[in-house]
């Protein structure tokens, strides 16, 4: 598959977990790994839909610092609003397969989490070379 055609892909993919996210939003009984999984997702699409773009290899990882930190070779500086992604790495495997830990210092906040998928959507469409 071609650079940009990859790119175009993982777009739509991302569109797909925000899509989840926005029906989960609302729904009190929602597992909370279930809406962090899609939000991690998301955020691991867009970021990688932005590598591929930009035309930067990206290894196979569900840690968003490591995306974050290839986007220097795309010529991108990231902005700070976006460093808080990395927080939703725990979601992608961990938190999936495993329960979510008691201790866990406060629960996850569904709009929060959701208006910080909508950051880096924004954000990447707008650094698109297309």
């Amino acid at each position: 598959m071609k650079w940009r055609e990859h790119a175009g892909l993982l777009l739509r993919k991302a569109a797909q977990d925000e899509y989840v996210l926005d029906r989960l939003l609302d729904d009190p009984g929602a597992p909370t790994e279930v809406f962090g999984f899609h939000a991690q997702q998301a955020a691991e699409k867009l970021l990688k839909s932005l590598l591929a773009d930009h035309r930067v290899a990206f290894p196979h990882t569900h840690r968003i610092i490591e995306l974050l930190d290839l986007l220097p070779e795309a010529g991108l500086t990231v902005p700070n609003e976006l460093q808080d992604l990395r927080t939703l790495t725990p979601f992608a495997v961990e938190f999936r397969y495993d329960v979510l830990p008691e201790e866990k210092e406060a629960p996850l906040n569904t709009l929060l989490t959701r208006q910080t998928i909508a950051r880096p959507r924004a954000w990447v469409e707008s650094h698109l070379t297309r």
